[in-house]
């Protein structure tokens, strides 16, 4: 590798690096003020209107490239990325929630890199090694150290099925996001699967809440503004871009740390209280990044020397 090369690939992993801060801070963000906003409006009207923003804004962002869009020819990856990826995955966390405590729910919905992980080996061709899959086991219970505190009452098996039935819908909407890449333009595919997506989320709150209970203050409005812009349409691009430029498993990996940034943002905005778990969960989550990640620093060395 010559010295221009691998200047090149430094300046790449700086802006994954990047990248990755940003997603992982903003998707950790989401969950309390996520919370805050469904204090004025149900959920699957929320879930909808915040998508469909998102998707309309990541529309706008495509126009200049609206030839790669090919609506009629790539229509049924667009639905089926969209079921998989936003229909799903946010439906079934957001019935699921009403059945099981948010901690415990979220501690299985992050079940999620650990599938991702293992679905990558078997259908992407993803390196496996002993290490990695130690930390992608790690970082699962270090989610669940971290959302322990939250188990309490009654547990409904089928808020667990939900919440497993969301971890591996989003994990199987990754997957298919990036065996169909070559086809599909990235931000086409991103914008039309979450437009579709709200679309379908937003006729099934229709269909069974009522518009009348929004309440359009402004904690509202500025909240589901967020969400939309840096959230889902942000988000969304980021992830994609960055599952489909490296390793699903590793990107996945990196997504353990977003409980972590939830429950200290819901420290701050929303009082709950530090516990012995956040840093049993914390050293978890660490020592998970470090497993699945290691194999780069040593791929580095080889390509130097």
């Amino acid at each position: 590798m010559n010295l221009h090369q691998g200047s090149e690939q430094m300046n790449q992993q700086k802006k994954s690096i990047i990248l990755l801060i940003f997603l992982v801070i903003v998707w950790g963000i989401n969950w309390p003020i996520s919370k805050i906003a469904l204090d004025y409006a149900p959920p699957l009207l929320f879930a909808g209107i915040r998508t469909v923003v998102g998707g309309i804004i990541l529309i706008l962002i495509a126009l200049p490239k609206v030839k790669e869009l090919r609506f009629k020819q790539l229509w049924p990856i667009y639905l089926i990325s969209a079921v998989l990826s936003i229909v799903f995955y946010y439906g079934f966390q957001t019935i699921g929630l009403q059945y099981v405590p948010a901690g415990l729910f979220s501690s299985i919905v992050f079940l999620q890199p650990v599938l991702l992980g293992i679905f990558s080996w078997l259908w992407l061709g993803e390196s496996m090694y002993g290490l990695k899959m130690a930390g992608l086991l790690l970082g699962f219970l270090g989610v669940a150290s971290l959302s322990i505190s939250g188990i309490n009452g009654s547990i409904s098996i089928w808020g667990i099925v939900l919440a497993l039935a969301s971890a591996l819908s989003w994990a199987l909407g990754t997957i298919y996001m990036k065996r169909n890449a070559v086809r599909v333009d990235m931000l086409w595919m991103t914008a039309m699967q979450i437009t579709i997506g709200g679309i379908i989320l937003l006729l099934s709150g229709s269909a069974t809440e009522k518009w009348s209970d929004i309440t359009w203050s402004g904690t509202f409005i500025v909240d589901t503004l967020f969400i939309a812009i840096f959230v889902i349409a942000l988000g969304w691009l980021i992830y994609f871009k960055l599952i489909n430029e490296g390793e699903a498993g590793k990107v996945g990996s990196f997504t353990f740390l977003i409980p972590l940034i939830s429950i200290a943002t819901s420290v701050v905005f929303l009082k709950e209280q530090i516990t012995i778990n956040l840093v049993i969960g914390l050293l978890l989550i660490v020592g998970s990044i470090v497993l699945v990640n290691v194999k780069i620093g040593r791929a580095a060395k080889q390509s130097v020397s």
